[in-house]
């Protein structure tokens, strides 16, 4: 049964029993700060289950994208090494929130087991907790062939809790015996071994209960259901291969690295390095696609570790260049017809893990040349370990994973200090953190909750609205209705006041947890026991909000202007809406050119001037964006969206405030591109008031400079080419003059001659004051040209040094760096170069005359 089929078959299964099929969210997760990745099937689903977002269904089925590389679930070591671990993974999954228990989740998954897939009954063995005695019954009872097969265990494997409090329960798994041969031959092997033979398909979470914080465990009023099934185990037990790595969702990939390294894969030990670029190449893709990309922090510094431990093992193939970035095709082939954003961004793709692998390879040398260092320090004192602090520079500073670290410490008969390189690692995660953006604890009071979803008002800028609950301690508001924003895709939040009689609360930050929406600030009069309840007049910043809203449409605007001009291969990686100004991030292989750039800008100012209007839709997912409509990679959507329409020009899915029209905006300047990462471009503009501000401001510009030209501002351009023209000229003058200048007899100092064991060298270490840099260089330059052997060192009064050395002088043991390094050193500065010529800065000249012992010392070693 090929891969495919079992994903369809799972989710058409849960869809004939009521369920409703939900997409696969974004690998990313923008709104919950506990978790950087998405790594179970109920990630997307979490405010359902805590009750702060109700949804049109209460049954779901999901192929989830997961990855599995950060806090408790960080599977990264393990990849390549086990039959069973990855970094991206599809976790097929069925959910009922408040609907069905234990009884139906349990009937549901044998029956798609054994009837659907087929599974022999007789190789089946279900657990289930400790205490849970339901459970147990229920599976004894739906089949004969359970007799006996039913095992209990304890809470590290069947039970499960979001967390240190809120719910939590018990848990019933489905593990598949494989058979003798993949056992680890223990006699006590059996379900829930380390080992290959009893292999965990299904796990099915019941919540059950909540969680107090002092550890009381209390009934939940709504019993739910969450379970999730790896699509690569089944894919394994249904196709019979040795591991999820030979099944056709990893084949393909595991081919093409085959035929680039022209290594055969095996499927021990020594077929790890195409595991593991077969295995990163799908997460990668998938993130990038999602919206990801490598960086310094965050998810993306989890990515570029993924990147360059693929990278590493592809030294171990003996692929010297790039490669990863070859697996990309095959990829999308066998994963694009499932998840189209990997065809639709295969370029971006490509480009981004290209551009990470070429820089990664620069890095990698250099961390070589350390490591060497290292290894050479060690010998030198006679030890063998490697210390924590630098296996964490190695770590940090070049992007050496660890375990390539401890591969080459082998090599060379040394150790790894791990506890001090973990020591390390912690300290830099505990400057992370206290770096880190502060973060309000809000959690949804629970007559918020009963209360329903807070009421957005898209196109008022005052509005009448009930205070439903109010905080002093936390600073936060919730109303039954609200126009205050709250920052979401790009756009950052509204500001303004909230006031009735005796009370007044400033509004300095927005926050929304599930549906609903919390002001925070602070009383300026009132306090929170006065405003509960109340009938209130909420107020925006309308001045501030109306730029923000010209310079959201105007993103849009630009999105649609750069896809016309540059190609339908640019899509949104990013966005900021201010009141001041717009960011906007694309994709996108090179830097725009100029005339590009120009022809965006007047395309977007064109539809600003034809004022068009702008139409809001709300339909369901589907529908917008078969009609067209654009989604944003990596953004979460319900089942309803909204839809921004500017006439013919532009449709996308957007939860943002607008202008009524395209010219309210007036006009939009590019006031900055730039590059952000490999394959991502940023532009950055302003529209309305800023704009007109800005055109004022260069205008006055203009005229200043025509003033200082003695022209009028129209003719400031061609009488300013000519003052550079002249200017130009006067400096090829000045060049030639200094050039015969020092050509002369009398031109500078001349070097005298010197012995050194018998071999004559001519030396110059001159300090000339009025000296420029230029003409240090060219004097040194002149001296370079001789026959004999010349070294010469010297100085102006600002510290600039400079070190020559000519071929004969070379050819006798002598480098101008070297010596640049030993003599700059002195000085209380630093510098160096090539054998031939170097420069540098010397910060105490006071000492140049005691110095210069120190130089002839140097030379004398190099030519002994």
């Amino acid at each position: 049964m090929k891969s495919a089929e079992i994903r369809r078959s799972f989710l058409d299964f849960f869809v004939a029993h009521g369920h409703t099929e939900v997409a696969s969210s974004s690998i990313l997760i923008k709104d919950d700060p506990t978790l950087l990745f998405t790594n179970a099937g109920m990630n997307q689903f979490k405010s359902v289950f805590l009750g702060s977002e109700k949804r049109p269904y209460s049954r779901a089925t999901t192929s989830q994208k997961c990855f599995r590389v950060s806090g408790k679930h960080n599977d990264l070591e393990n990849v390549g090494q086990t039959s069973r671990h990855h970094t991206f993974f599809e976790m097929l999954g069925n959910f009922s929130f408040g609907n069905y228990f234990k009884a139906d989740a349990i009937a549901y998954g044998w029956e798609w087991v054994t009837k659907t897939l087929g599974l022999p009954k007789d190789r089946l063995y279900t657990t289930v907790y400790t205490d849970d005695d339901e459970a147990f019954a229920l599976w004894e009872k739906i089949d004969p062939a359970l007799k006996g097969r039913v095992l209990r265990f304890g809470q590290k494997e069947n039970y499960w809790s979001m967390g240190d409090v809120g719910p939590c329960g018990p848990c019933t798994e489905i593990h598949y015996d494989r058979g003798a041969q993949y056992s680890c031959g223990r006699p006590e092997c059996s379900v829930n071994c380390e080992c290959d033979r009893y292999l965990e398909l299904w796990n099915l979470v019941f919540m059950q209960f909540s969680r107090a914080a002092d550890g009381t465990i209390s009934p939940l009023p709504k019993p739910s259901v969450d379970t999730g099934g790896g699509l690569e185990r089944f894919a394994a037990v249904l196709q019979d291969t040795p591991s999820n790595y030979e099944t056709d969702l990893f084949m393909p990939l595991i081919n093409q690295v085959e035929k680039l390294s022209g290594i055969t894969y095996t499927p021990g030990a020594g077929g790890m390095s195409h595991r593991v670029a077969a295995d990163h190449i799908r997460a990668l893709g998938f993130a990038i696609a999602d919206g990801g990309l490598p960086s310094n922090d965050g998810a993306g510094y989890v990515l570029r570790r993924i990147l360059r431990r693929a990278a590493r093992h592809g030294k171990v193939l003996g692929l010297e260049k790039p490669y990863l970035y070859q697996l990309v095709p095959p990829l999308v082939k066998l994963m694009g017809p499932v998840y189209p954003d990997l065809s639709a961004r295969q370029e971006h793709i490509t480009t981004v893990i290209k551009s990470e692998e070429e820089r990664f390879a620069e890095t990698l040398d250099a961390g070589l040349a350390q490591f060497e260092r290292i290894r050479e320090q060690l010998k030198k004192s006679n030890t063998n370990v490697i210390s924590g602090k630098d296996v964490f520079k190695l770590f940090d500073t070049y992007g050496f994973p660890l375990d390539l670290t401890e591969v080459m410490a082998r090599e060379e008969g040394l150790t790894v200090d791990l506890a001090g390189y973990q020591a390390a690692l912690d300290e830099q995660r505990t400057r992370s953190r206290q770096a880190s953006t502060f973060a309000v604890d809000l959690t949804v009071p629970q007559e918020c909750r009963e209360a329903g979803p807070t009421e957005f008002v898209y196109d008022s800028f005052e509005i009448t609205a009930t205070v439903l609950w109010a905080s002093d301690q936390q600073g936060a508001v919730v109303l039954d209705r609200t126009p205050f924003y709250a920052e979401s895709g790009g756009q950052v939040d509204d500001l303004g006041v909230i006031e009735c009689e005796n009370c007044r609360f400033v509004i300095e930050h927005m926050n929304k947890r599930g549906d609903t929406v919390f002001h925070l600030g602070r009383f300026e009069l009132g306090d929170a026991a006065e405003l509960c309840g109340k009938t209130v007049i909420a107020r925006i910043d309308e001045r501030r909000r109306r730029s923000i809203m010209r310079n959201h449409t105007a993103t849009h605007l630009l999105h649609r202007a750069l896809r016309d001009v540059l190609g339908e291969h640019v899509h949104q990686a990013g966005s900021l809406v201010e009141p001041e100004r717009l960011r906007f991030d694309f994709s996108h292989f090179k830097p725009p050119e100029p005339d590009e750039l120009l022809r965006v800008e007047q395309q977007v100012n064109a539809h600003i001037l034809a004022n068009t209007a702008l139409v809001t839709d709300h339909t369901s997912y589907d529908i917008a964006v078969k009609s067209g409509a654009m989604a944003l990679f990596g953004e979460k959507y319900g089942d309803e969206v909204r839809v921004v329409k500017i006439g013919n020009v532009s449709a996308e899915l957007c939860g943002g405030t607008h202008v009524k029209s395209t010219g309210e905006i007036g006009q939009l300047r590019i006031i900055a591109e730039t590059g952000v990462a490999a394959g991502v471009r940023r532009i950055e503009a302003i529209t309305g008031e800023q704009a007109y501000k800005q055109a004022v401001y260069h205008e006055e510009m203009i005229h200043q400079a025509a003033q200082l030209l003695g022209t009028a501002p129209d003719k400031a351009p061609d009488r300013l080419q000519e003052r550079l023209e002249e200017i130009r000229r006067l400096q090829q003058e000045n060049k030639k003059l200094r050039e015969r200048l020092m050509a002369g007899a009398s031109a500078g100092p001349m070097p005298s001659a010197r012995d050194f064991d018998g071999k004559t060298l001519h030396l110059l270490y001159e300090k000339i004051p009025d000296y420029s840099a230029d003409d240090l260089i060219a004097l040194a330059d002149r001296w370079q040209k001789e026959n004999a052997p010349t070294i010469i060192f010297l100085a102006n009064d600002a510290g600039i040094l400079v070190s020559a050395a000519n071929q004969a002088a070379i050819k006798l043991g002598a480098h101008a760096g070297n010596l640049m390094k030993a003599t700059a050193g002195a000085l209380g500065g630093g510098g160096g170069g090539k054998p031939n010529f170097a420069q540098g800065k010397g910060k105490n000249l006071s000492e140049w005359d005691k110095t210069k012992d120190r130089w002839m010392a140097a030379i004398a070693e190099m030519v002994k």
